[in-house]
């Protein structure tokens, strides 16, 4: 083979790697179209790609590249987009020099850890997206009660390593959700009545700011960050590690389903409203208005009492089972690791998602009888959330930590899902309005099911009283706003 053969050759097979280690020495990547932080066009010179390659541990994937296919994609198929860049980070240092490049060059960023964006935000066309998926792992300190985690872990992770020591922490509701993003919107779950939000428990975090600092963020160190890392989502920076405060919970906890018809439904939220104040904070109460497989429609509420005297729990649970006439009760004895994964199944990667959520500071007859209604007569179908928040929810000051919601008595969460391959925009527009008279009743909306329009006021209104101090925050960690794909708090200025 002649010499202009083989090094022809060489260059094809070239472009189809990923750029990792020895990337320096390829040549011939050329001039990279790509989108800036305003949304302009610019092109990334090959040399500098190249150069970025190089400096990684991970890879640098490329259009066309092995594995950038199932990079760019989300769990939430409604979101196809294409980046210019996917940087496979696998620690630290990988993600100061994705975030230095992406600073120096002005370029658009989104940051995936887990990937389970209902928003969207943790892709974009055309920038760089900074992949947490390969630094996964979770250290549990047992006599300290601290769990460690890489920011591209799952919760099913924590789960699995906490509960091998009898303990856990506030973490969800499905397994298969990134940890990172549920942890900095917040971060509901069954156990946040008796523990209180995931963000709550959060007690450290190592974090790379726009600056490309690393710098740690605890109570003595830097706390004003810790304080936004709260609720505050992805703001301020790319957290590569977190540390949680941990709690005793046996791997057995007291769990299931009651089920009824769908006559029964006011009768059984109207239940969940009356006894909200007095339930005990060890016992975690979700009402769903479901449709089933074959069509119909019912209420079922999901019970977890998590404390060690199931007997206590029996007895707390009494009155929910001997409501109206049930059609099923599945409450029971099981592992808390396969109750935090049961929804798994039923939320596969690859259908379009779309979530509307909000925090009502009260839910009177009138507001049962609108749910039902809604939920009855929505075009398109969806599944709808009724939980109580109280406990040590609602323990915690609004100022004390960047989330702001807490002061409401119930959280309503609206879900639904079709096939990857369904256009959205109807079923979007009949979402959006069924979801209008839920949300004349709320104050506010959960940071981690954003929708993927909102922004300027619409976030301003829902941190209220913490806007101001999120604001200056942003403007000491990230001025020139690089960390704007999320719920989107713009630096103060002046």
């Amino acid at each position: 083979m002649k010499r202009r053969q083989f090094i022809g050759t060489g260059l094809a097979l070239a472009a189809t790697w990923p750029l990792r280690g020895f990337s320096a020495v390829l040549s011939g990547v050329g001039d990279l179209p790509a989108k800036s932080l305003t949304g302009g066009d610019l092109l990334l010179r090959g040399s500098s790609v190249e150069a970025l390659g190089a400096s990684l541990s991970g890879d640098l994937l490329l259009p066309g590249h092995e594995g950038y296919e199932r990079a760019r994609h989300l769990w939430n198929g409604m979101f196809d987009k294409r980046p210019a860049l996917i940087a496979r980070c696998t620690g630290a240092s990988d993600v100061i020099q994705a975030v230095n490049f992406a600073r120096e060059h002005q370029l658009l960023t989104a940051v995936r850890a887990g990937g389970h964006s209902f928003s969207g935000k943790s892709t974009c066309d055309g920038g760089i997206m900074i992949d947490l998926e390969p630094m996964a792992g979770v250290r549990v300190d047992t006599k300290a009660r601290r769990a460690y985690l890489e920011s591209g872990s799952r919760l099913g992770q924590l789960d699995r390593e906490t509960q091998a020591f009898g303990l856990a922490t506030t973490a969800g509701t499905v397994a298969d959700t990134g940890a990172a993003g549920l942890t900095l919107g917040g971060g509901l779950g069954r156990l946040g009545r008796r523990f209180g939000l995931t963000c709550d428990n959060l007690v450290g975090a190592d974090v790379v700011t726009a600056a490309g600092e690393f710098v740690h963020a605890s109570e003595s160190e830097n706390a004003d960050l810790l304080w936004g890392l709260r609720g505050g989502g992805g703001n301020f920076g790319v957290v590569t590690n977190f540390e949680y405060r941990l709690h005793p919970v046996k791997p057995i906890v007291l769990a299931g389903e009651v089920a009824w018809p769908i006559e029964q439904a006011r009768d059984v939220l109207r239940f969940l409203v009356e006894t909200a104040d007095s339930v005990p904070d060890e016992l975690g109460l979700e009402a769903a208005l479901v449709w089933t497989p074959d069509g119909k429609p019912l209420i079922s509420v999901e019970a977890c009492w998590s404390a060690d005297d199931h007997a206590a729990g029996e007895k707390a649970l009494a009155s929910l089972r001997g409501l109206g006439k049930p059609i099923n009760d599945s409450i029971g004895p099981m592992s808390y690791v396969a109750l935090q994964s049961a929804a798994d199944a039923g939320l596969p990667a690859g259908n379009n998602y779309y979530a509307k959520s909000g925090f009502l500071p009260k839910l009177d007859e009138a507001g049962i009888d609108e749910m039902v209604a809604t939920f009855l007569g929505a075009k398109t179908k969806f599944i709808l959330f009724v939980e109580p928040f109280g406990g040590a929810y609602r323990r915690v000051a609004v100022d004390a930590t960047a989330f702001p919601n807490r002061k409401e008595e119930f959280f309503a969460l609206m879900i639904s899902q079709w096939p990857g391959n369904e256009a959205s925009d109807q079923h979007l527009a009949e979402l959006r309005a069924s979801w209008k008279p839920i949300e004349q009743m709320a104050r506010g909306f959960y940071t981690n099911l954003a929708d993927p329009d909102a922004s300027g006021s619409v976030i301003h209104d829902n941190y209220g009283s913490n806007f101001r101090r999120l604001a200056a925050l942003k403007a000491k960690y990230d001025p020139m706003n690089l960390f704007r794909l999320n719920a989107n708090v713009p630096p103060k200025t002046g």
